[in-house]
């Protein structure tokens, strides 16, 4: 079922943050900080899944089941990118009530054509917004909770231009659509003129060296946007301790000297291992 606190902060007009979160130690990292909501990145979770490009390689059934992971595993409502829901309608209509049986409390479809690529990177395609529209209506009449929020992306301001991406927002918020992203803004007065013209909540997406500017969530806020999303802060930030570490290792050929890293015991208790330690002091009592 989906978490109906989601609604209730858009409801109560709170801006919300929310972290990408693409593994489970992302996500029980991020699940203890207190986010009104988690966002499941197609980039992170594919790269960390499968370790190929968000380039419409990774399948429905390759994502639901980490998407579910990573949904049963956070305490913090969660909203899954599940690119264009697969397929045509059927498949949209069959990724929606899978999505939602997973546990997420909300769902992200796009209008690229298929293949879809990644947002900020060249080569995306849309399909006919009326196209969109229907699959946004189909996506609504398949959820069965009214708390499941279905955001609905539109790709077309790189290919088409702004006013066509704001064109398409307006015919996703008419279709019933819970909240509108409008991809890859490319300036704060593309940000201004997409906040006044989208009557509905409106997501930015924050993407470190992407195309749109990156702002505080307070100007966001001033612009007309209701949410923020960060899907690659996670995974960049953990990219470049790697790399940092896996160089240190090879040419030093030991750990020695790193610097400060989070912590065997740390970690441990991040996964869970004193619930595991205490179920296995109380069973070995018994077993005497």
């Amino acid at each position: 079922m989906a978490d109906p606190r989601l609604k209730a902060a858009f409801a109560a007009r709170r801006f919300i943050v929310a972290p990408g979160i693409y593994d489970m130690i992302s996500a029980r990292i991020a699940d203890a900080m207190g986010f009104d909501c988690l966002y499941v990145t197609g980039f992170g979770t594919v790269a960390s899944h499968l370790g190929v490009p968000d380039a419409g390689i990774a399948t429905f059934t390759d994502m639901v089941g980490r998407v579910g992971t990573m949904a049963r595993g956070c305490a913090t409502p969660v909203i899954a990118d599940a690119d264009t829901g697969y397929g045509g309608l059927l498949n949209v209509r069959h990724t929606v009530l899978g999505y939602e049986a997973a546990g997420v409390s909300g769902i992200q479809l796009e209008d690229q054509e298929m293949p879809k690529k990644c947002g900020h990177t060249p080569g995306r395609r849309v399909i006919a917004a009326e196209e969109m529209v229907l699959k946004i209506k189909v996506a609504v009449e398949a959820r069965r909770d009214p708390n499941m929020l279905i955001v609905a992306r539109t790709d077309a301001r790189t290919t088409l231009g702004l006013d066509e991406a704001i064109r398409r927002g307006r015919m996703f918020a008419a279709a019933g659509a819970d909240v509108i992203f409008i991809e890859s803004p490319e300036t704060e007065a593309e940000m201004a003129a997409i906040g006044k013209a989208i009557d509905k909540p409106l997501l930015a997406n924050m993407v470190e060296g992407g195309r749109t500017p990156i702002l505080p969530a307070k100007r966001l806020a001033e612009l007309g946007y209701a949410m923020a999303i960060y899907p690659g802060a996670g995974f960049l930030a953990a990219a470049q301790a790697l790399d940092r570490v896996y160089a240190h290792l090879k040419a030093e050929g030991d750990s020695l000297g790193i610097g400060e890293s989070y912590g065997f015991k740390r970690m441990t208790e991040l996964m869970g291992f004193p619930e595991v330690w205490a179920f296995d002091a109380k069973w070995a009592q018994e077993e005497k």
